[in-house]
C-alpha cells in the first residue's frame, strides 16, 4: 500500500509521520451509487482523528450525505468520487484539524470545550483554536472524541488519547489545565504537561531509538531507485510530468515526443490526468487546430482509458473559461474534433453532456458549454439509437498501431443535421480530420 507524507507538502522521504493512500471504492448505479472508504479507519488512526470526523468532513465539502457503521468499520460517502479527489480533500482536513499552526508538526491533541474545538502541539506547546466557520466544527462540538478506555498512564487514572478529550472530561494533574488553554492573544502558558508521553501514537526520542531509527534510514537507503517517484504525492507525480512535457517543448522536440511522454505518464501513473497537461501545455485559444497538430499525443494517453477521456473535456472546459470568447462558440466543433479524430469515445462524449459538471468551471460555465455542444450530443445520440436498432450485428471495429493511427468505425455518422428552419444551409458531409474547413456552422444549428 502507497505511503504518503501527513503534510504532503513536505517532499523530504524520509518524513516519519505517514498515512496510507486513500482507497475508493464505488458501489451501486444511479441514485443509489456511493464511495466506500475501503480504509478510513487506517488513515484516520495515522491522522490521530476519529474515523468519522475524516468521513464527515468530505461530506462537508462535497455536499453529499454520509454514513458510519463504527462496529463495521464501513465509512460511504453518497456519489461517485475518485480515490485521488479524496485525497486532495484530505491535505485540506490536514491542515485545518491536524497540523500545529505553529510549526506545522502534526503531533497534536484535538481538545473540545466550551463551545470551541482546539489544538494542543506536543512538539512546540503551541495551543491554538481551530477555525469555527467550518460546518465540521459544529459536528465535533456535538460529536466530542471519546475516551480510549484500554489507554492508562503509570499509577494514573486513563489519560485521553491524542485527539479524545471533552468537556465532561475533567482533566487531571498530567492533562490540559485552564492555564494551558489560549488566551487572548492565541498564546499558551508553559505549564503544558498532555500526558503525550504515554501516548502510542508519540515518537520515543531517547537516543537509543534515534541511533536505531537512523540505522534502519541507512540500510534502508541504500536501497532506493527511480521507482520511488511512485511514492510521491499526486501533485508531486503531476509537476514530474509537467515539467517533462515542458523540457520537450523548450528543446523544440514535442511533435515526435507522443511515445516518451505516454512512457513518463505510464511510469508515474499520472495517465488518466495526463490530457490535463497536455490541454494546459499544448493548447491556447487555437485549440481546435492544435488538437489536430498534436493528434498522436491524445490519442495515445486517451485511447481505452475513460478516465483521461473525461479529464481531456475537464480540461477542454477549462481553456474554454480561460479563452472564453475565442472558444465557447467553437464548443460543438471541438466537442466533434474529439470524436472525428477518435480521441474520445462517443459514449464517454454523451455521458458528459447529460451532466454539466463543476469539477473545472463554475456550473453556470458548465451549462454553456454544454449548451453550445448540444447539437453534437443529440448528433450522436440519434446515431447511436439508428445503429442499435437497424445495423448492430454489422458495427465492425478495427484497431490499427495503438499510436500510430485512427480507430475506424464503419457507422460513424457522417454529418450533423442541420436544424429545422435552416433552409438555405447546406448539409455537410464528414470531412477528413486533417482538413482546416469547417465541418458546420455553430451559427445555423
Amino acid at each position: 500500500m502507497a505511503l504518503y507524507n501527513v503534510n504532503r507538502e513536505v517532499q523530504d522521504a524520509f518524513y516519519r509521520y505517514k498515512m496510507p493512500a486513500i482507497i475508493a471504492k464505488v458501489e451501486g448505479k444511479g441514485n443509489g451509487v456511493k464511495t466506500v472508504i475501503v480504509n478510513m479507519s487506517d488513515v484516520a488512526k495515522a491522522l490521530g482523528r476519529p474515523a468519522k470526523y475524516t468521513c464527515k468532513f468530505f461530506g462537508c465539502e462535497l455536499g453529499a450525505q454520509t454514513q458510519f457503521d463504527n462496529k463495521n468499520d464501513r465509512y460511504i460517502v453518497n456519489g461517485s468520487h475518485e480515490g485521488s479527489r479524496l485525497q486532495d480533500m484530505l491535505d485540506i482536513f490536514v491542515k485545518k484539524f491536524v497540523l500545529c499552526q505553529e510549526c506545522e508538526n502534526p503531533e497534536t491533541t484535538m481538545v473540545v470545550k466550551r463551545g470551541t474545538v482546539g489544538l494542543v502541539c506536543k512538539a512546540c506547546g503551541n495551543q491554538s483554536l481551530v477555525d469555527l466557520r467550518h460546518k465540521l466544527c459544529t459536528y465535533i462540538i456535538k460529536n466530542p472524541p471519546q475516551k480510549d478506555k484500554k489507554e492508562k498512564t503509570k499509577g494514573s487514572k486513563d489519560t485521553n488519547e491524542r485527539g479524545h478529550s471533552s468537556e465532561e472530561e475533567k482533566p487531571k494533574s498530567n492533562g490540559v489545565n485552564k492555564d494551558s488553554m489560549p488566551n487572548s492573544n492565541g498564546k499558551v502558558s508553559q505549564n503544558i504537561n498532555n500526558g503525550f508521553a504515554d501516548d502510542d501514537w508519540s515518537v520515543d526520542v531517547s537516543d537509543e531509538a534515534v541511533a536505531q531509527r537512523m540505522m534502519e534510514i541507512s540500510s534502508g537507503a541504500a536501497t532506493l531507485t527511480i521507482s520511488d517517484d511512485l511514492e510521491r504525492t499526486p501533485t508531486e507525480r503531476a509537476n514530474m510530468l509537467y515539467a517533462f512535457v515542458k523540457k520537450h517543448i523548450s528543446a523544440g522536440t514535442i511533435k515526435t515526443a507522443s511515445k516518451e511522454i505516454v512512457n513518463e505518464a505510464e511510469r508515474l501513473d499520472m495517465k488518466s490526468k495526463a490530457p490535463l497537461i497536455l490541454v494546459e501545455l499544448l493548447c491556447d485559444q487555437n485549440m481546435r487546430e492544435q488538437i489536430k497538430t498534436y493528434k498522436n499525443h491524445f490519442l495515445r494517453v486517451c485511447h481505452e482509458n475513460q478516465k483521461a477521456q473525461k479529464a481531456l473535456l475537464g480540461g477542454f472546459e477549462k481553456m474554454v473559461e480561460l479563452h472564453r470568447d475565442a472558444l465557447l462558440p467553437k464548443a460543438a466543433h471541438i466537442i466533434k474534433e474529439f470524436y472525428d479524430l477518435d480521441i474520445i469515445d462517443e459514449e464517454v462524449i454523451i455521458a458528459w453532456g447529460d451532466h454539466p459538471s463543476k469539477k473545472y468551471v463554475s456550473k453556470d460555465l458548465s451549462k454553456q458549454i454544454h449548451a453550445k455542444a448540444q447539437p453534437v450530443i443529440n448528433w450522436l445520440k440519434e446515431a447511436e439509437e439508428e445503429s442499435s436498432e437497424e445495423e448492430e450485428e454489422e458495427i465492425e471495429i478495427e484497431y490499427t498501431h495503438r499510436a500510430g493511427s485512427e480507430l475506424k468505425m464503419e457507422d460513424k455518422p457522417q454529418a450533423i443535421p442541420q436544424h429545422a428552419g435552416n433552409g438555405d444551409a447546406e448539409q455537410k458531409q464528414d470531412t477528413p480530420a486533417e482538413e482546416e474547413g469547417e465541418d458546420f456552422d455553430i451559427d445555423d444549428i
